[in-house]
C-alpha cells in the first residue's frame, strides 16, 4: 500500500555519502527492495510528477498494475524509472520532502545512480551510451581538422542525420554541436595575465578555470569571454595544466570505475593549483557540481578532494562575492535591455543562490526574467532516438516563457541546455551564455 500522508522535513536537505565500494550497493536484491521502498513513498505523495519523465513513468506503472500500487509493479520494469533519470538533483534539493534528515531518508538520485551502477556492472549498457560519454576521445577524435569539418557538415544535412539515427540512436531533430579544431585550451595556452587582483571574501582573487570537454571542443567563445569578464576586474586567469572530463557524463552512466579514473588524473593538478593560491571555476554547471558536490560525496575522507570543493565556485557565484566587497567594476557600457535567462538545473542544487541574475541585474538598463524549470537537455538524454521527444517535452515550457518575454537576449549557464531550447524555439535566434552578455554589457 502506499506510504500515509505525513508532514514532511522543514529541515535543510542534508547529502549522506555514496555508499559505492561496499559490496552491498551492487546487490540487485538489496537494490530492488530499497527501490520498492522508496517507489512506495514517491506513489503517496507524487509532489514531483511535474519535474521529469522518471515520475509519471512511475505513476503510469502503478495506476496500470493490478493493485494500483507498487507491489502490483514487475520489478522488471522498475529499470523503466531510471531510464528518465538524468541526476538533475531537483527533487532531491526543491521538491521532496523525505529527504535527510527526514527519518524516511528518501535519495531519488543516488537511488538512481546506484540502479544505473548496478545496471553498468551487469554490462546492460548501449555502446552509443558509452560513446556518447566518452567526451575525451570523442573530442580529440572530432577535433582534427579535416575531421570536424566533416563531422559539422554531416550535421547539417538532413540524410546523414537519419542514417546517424539509424545507426547509432542519436535522433535525426536532436540539436548537436559543432566541434572546433582550435579549442580553448589551444587558444588560451600561450595567454599569461599579468593583473593581480586583493582576496575578497572567501576569494583569492586568482582564477584557474577548468576548461570542461564541451566549452574546450564544442563552444570557445564563452570562455573566452569569461578571460576578458574577469581580467577586466583585475582577476588573473589561468588553466589548470592537465585536465580531463569531470567525470560527470560516466556518473549519469553509471561508470563509477571511470569516475574514479577521471578523480585519479584531475584531482592532484586541481590541489596543487589551491595549494598556489588560485581558486577554481568552470562555465558548465555539472562539472563544477561534480567538484563541488558528486566527488566530495564519493570520497569523503580524501583530503584533496575536500580541498578542492572548498576552492571551487560557479563563475558569477565568484563575481558576486567580490561585489559584496566592492571588487567588481560596474563601469558598465551597454544596456541589454530584458534578458529572457534560464537557471541550470546543476547550478541551482549548488545552493548559491541566483547569483547570474543579480550579476546581470547590475547592468543599467536591464532587467532579468528568470526561468527555473530544467530544460531537460541533460548533455546525451536529449539526443538519444527514445527520449528527445520526452526532452522536447520537457523543455516546451522554459521555451514558451522566453518567446513570451520578448527579450531581447536569453541564454542559459548551461550552453547546452541554451541550445536544446534554441531547437525548440526554431525561430533563428541563437542563445547568447550570460558571461557573453556580461562582456557585452562591459564593451570589453
Amino acid at each position: 500500500m502506499a506510504a500515509p500522508a505525513r508532514e514532511g522535513n522543514l529541515e535543510a536537505p542534508t547529502r549522506h555519502v555514496l555508499d559505492w565500494k561496499n559490496p552491498d550497493f551492487y546487490s540487485l536484491e538489496s537494490l530492488e527492495k530499497e527501490m520498492e521502498r522508496v517507489f512506495d513513498i514517491c506513489h503517496g505523495c507524487r509532489r514531483c510528477v511535474s519535474l521529469c519523465q522518471s515520475f509519471p513513468t512511475l505513476f503510469d506503472l502503478v495506476d496500470e498494475s493490478a493493485t494500483m500500487e507498487v507491489d502490483g509493479v514487475s520489478k522488471s520494469d522498475y529499470m523503466k524509472v531510471v531510464d528518465h533519470c538524468y541526476l538533475c538533483d531537483l527533487c532531491y534539493m526543491t521538491k521532496c520532502p523525505y529527504v535527510p534528515p527526514h527519518e524516511w531518508n528518501v535519495d531519488f538520485p543516488h537511488l538512481m545512480l546506484r540502479a544505473k551502477a548496478v545496471r553498468y556492472r551487469q554490462g546492460d549498457v548501449k555502446l552509443r551510451d558509452r560513446v556518447l560519454t566518452s567526451t575525451d576521445a570523442v573530442g580529440r577524435l572530432a577535433g582534427i581538422p579535416v575531421v570536424a569539418q566533416v563531422i559539422n557538415a554531416a550535421n547539417r544535412i538532413a540524410v546523414a542525420r537519419k542514417a546517424l539515427e539509424m545507426l547509432a540512436g542519436i535522433h535525426a531533430d536532436a540539436w548537436v554541436p559543432e566541434y572546433h579544431s582550435k579549442p580553448l585550451r589551444s587558444r588560451l595556452s600561450r595567454h599569461q595575465s599579468e593583473n593581480t587582483a586583493a582576496p575578497a571574501g572567501r576569494t583569492k582573487g586568482r582564477i584557474a578555470l577548468f576548461a570542461t570537454c564541451y566549452m574546450n571542443r564544442n563552444e570557445p567563445g564563452p570562455g573566452e569571454d569569461l578571460v576578458a569578464v574577469f581580467e577586466h576586474n583585475g582577476i588573473p586567469v589561468r588553466l589548470a595544466e592537465q585536465e580531463r572530463c569531470c567525470g560527470m557524463p560516466k556518473l549519469e552512466l553509471g561508470d563509477l570505475d571511470s569516475v574514479a579514473k577521471a578523480k585519479e588524473c584531475n584531482i592532484p593538478w586541481l590541489a596543487k593549483l589551491v595549494d598556489e593560491g588560485w581558486d577554481l571555476t568552470a562555465l558548465v554547471p555539472s562539472c563544477v557540481l561534480m567538484f563541488k558536490q558528486e566527488l566530495p560525496l564519493m570520497y569523503p575522507d580524501d583530503p584533496d578532494v575536500q580541498k578542492v570543493k572548498q576552492a571551487y565556485f560557479d563563475p558569477f557565484e565568484y563575481l558576486m562575492l567580490r561585489h559584496k566587497e566592492d571588487r567588481l567594476k560596474t563601469d558598465f557600457k551597454q544596456p541589454l535591455g530584458k534578458v529572457a535567462y534560464h537557471a541550470a538545473c546543476h547550478q541551482r542544487v549548488q545552493n548559491i543562490g541566483q547569483k547570474t541574475r543579480e550579476a546581470l541585474s547590475l547592468v543599467p538598463d536591464t532587467t532579468v526574467e528568470i526561468i527555473e524549470r530544467c530544460s531537460g537537455h541533460d548533455g546525451t538524454y536529449a539526443v538519444k532516438r527514445e527520449f528527445h521527444d520526452y526532452a522536447m517535452k520537457i523543455v516546451k515550457p522554459v521555451a514558451d516563457r522566453i518567446r513570451n518575454s520578448e527579450a531581447a537576449h536569453y541564454g542559459s549557464d548551461c550552453a547546452m541546455a541554451g541550445h536544446h531550447i534554441e531547437n525548440c524555439l526554431k525561430n533563428g535566434r541563437a542563445p547568447e551564455h550570460p558571461v557573453t552578455l556580461l562582456r557585452k554589457a562591459y564593451g570589453i
